[in-house]
C-alpha cells in the first residue's frame, strides 16, 4: 500500500468503481482503491503514475482486480462503487457531486469556499494547491451554501451510508480564516442529519472561534501545517507561512482544550523538502499537545508549480511512518479514536495500517 501511494497505479479500466478525482483543494489526482480491507487513495493521474510499475487489470464480474508488476501478480484489489447521491441534484439544479464528493469509501468531503486569498497571487499561493482547477473546469461551485451542504449530506447518509464528513475551505480573510463559514455550514448540516463533522481551516486570529465551531456542530478540527520547517514553508507556501508555526502551536493548545485530545489534527505532507528527522520532531511536539499528526506522501498535482516535483519514495515513507506509529501509540492517540476527518478516514496515508 505504501508503494502504491508513492508510485501510483496505471488502470486498464479507468471507469471501474467510483470516479477518480482531478484537481481541487486537497490531495488530488487519485482514485480510491481497497487493499486487504483498507481503502486508500492512490495517484492515477500524475506523471509518476503514468510510468508506475504497477498496473491494475480490468475488474472481473465480482468487481475484483489484480495489481500486476510486469507479469507478477502483486495484490487483489477492489474499488468502492460510484455513490448513488452523485446521480442527484439540488433543488436549485446543482449536481450533488459539485457540492460534495466521496473520499475513501465512506467519507463525504467538500471545500465550502473554492477560492482563497493565497491562490489569487502566485507569489503567495501554496505551490502544491489546485483549489482553482475544479472550479475552472466546472466540476464545482465557488461557494456551497449551508442549505446545499445539508441537503447533500443527508442524501449521502441515507443513500450511501456515509459515516463522517470533512468541511475544508479556502482562506477568505486574514482574521477568522474561514471559521465563520465552517460554523454556518456545520450548523445547517447537523440540523438535517446526525453526521460527525471535521472542520479544517488555518488558525483563526481569535481562540474564541474554537468554542464557536464546537457549538456549531464541528466535532473535530484540522489545522494543517503541511510543511514543518520555516525554510520549506516559506519556499513552498509563502502566503500561508506568514502564519508562523508558533501561532499553530498556540492554536493547537487552545483547540485541544475545546475539542479534546486526539480530536485536533494536522496534515503534514512528506516529500516537500523537510527531512525525516524534522517531520518526526514536529510530530513529537504536536503529540505532546494532544494533536494527531496525519503524515501523508506528497502527490504532485498536474497544472501546479510542483507538478514535476517527485513524490517521496516508499522507503522514505516506511522509515517515517513506522516510528511515527510507535510515537502515536505512546501518546495514547489513535486514528480509530478520532470522531471525524482525514485522520479517521486514513485513506491518503498508510499511517493507520502501521498503527495496527
Amino acid at each position: 500500500m505504501t508503494e502504491l501511494q508513492s508510485s501510483g497505479l496505471r488502470l486498464a479500466d479507468t471507469t471501474a468503481g467510483a470516479s477518480s478525482r482531478r484537481g481541487g483543494a486537497g490531495p488530488s489526482d487519485h482514485k480510491a482503491v481497497t487493499v486487504d480491507g483498507h481503502t486508500i487513495m492512490v495517484p492515477v493521474h500524475t506523471s509518476g503514475a503514468w510510468s508506475s510499475p504497477f498496473v491494475a487489470q480490468a475488474p472481473d464480474a465480482s468487481g475484483r482486480s489484480t495489481v500486476m508488476r510486469g507479469s507478477i501478480p502483486i495484490a487483489s484489489i477492489s474499488f468502492p462503487r460510484q455513490p448513488r447521491f452523485y446521480g442527484m441534484q439540488t433543488f436549485d439544479g446543482v449536481p450533488y457531486s459539485h457540492i460534495a464528493t466521496l473520499h475513501g469509501s465512506d467519507v463525504l468531503a467538500t471545500t465550502v469556499l473554492q477560492t482563497c486569498i493565497r491562490y489569487e497571487s502566485r507569489k503567495k499561493t501554496c505551490q502544491f494547491c489546485a483549489i482553482g482547477q475544479s472550479l475552472a473546469a466546472g466540476r464545482t461551485v465557488a461557494r456551497k451554501t449551508p442549505e446545499q451542504l445539508a441537503e447533500v449530506a443527508r442524501a449521502a447518509v441515507l443513500l450511501d451510508g456515509v459515516k463522517h464528513m470533512v468541511l475544508t475551505t479556502g482562506t477568505p480573510n486574514a482574521t477568522d480564516r474561514g471559521a465563520q463559514i465552517l460554523c454556518e455550514s456545520a450548523f445547517a448540516i447537523k440540523a438535517a442529519v446526525d453526521l460527525p463533522i471535521q472542520g479544517q481551516c488555518e488558525p483563526p486570529d481569535d481562540d474564541r472561534w474554537f468554542e464557536r465551531m464546537k457549538a456549531a456542530g464541528i466535532d473535530t478540527l484540522g489545522m494543517h501545517l503541511e510543511a514543518v520547517t520555516p525554510t520549506v514553508r516559506a519556499q513552498i507556501m509563502p502566503g500561508k507561512a506568514t502564519v508562523p508555526i508558533s501561532r499553530y502551536m498556540e492554536a493547537f493548545e487552545a483547540s485541544v482544550r475545546v475539542f479534546g485530545r486526539g480530536q485536533v489534527s494536522t496534515y503534514i505532507l512528506a516529500g516537500l523538502g523537510d527531512t525525516r528527522e524534522a517531520i518526526l520532531a514536529m510530530c513529537e511536539r504536536v503529540l505532546a499537545l494532544g494533536v494527531y499528526p496525519f503524515v501523508v506522501p506528497f502527490v504532485p498535482i498536474s497544472g501546479t508549480p510542483l507538478e514535476d516535483h517527485p513524490a517521496p519514495s516508499a522507503t522514505f515513507m516506511r522509515e517515517l511512518l513506522e516510528p511515527l506509529s510507535v510515537m502515536v501509540a505512546a501518546a495514547g492517540l489513535r486514528s480509530t479514536d478520532i470522531k471525524a476527518g482525514c485522520g479517521k478516514c486514513g485513506a491518503c496515508s498508510t499511517l493507520s495500517v502501521y498503527e495496527n
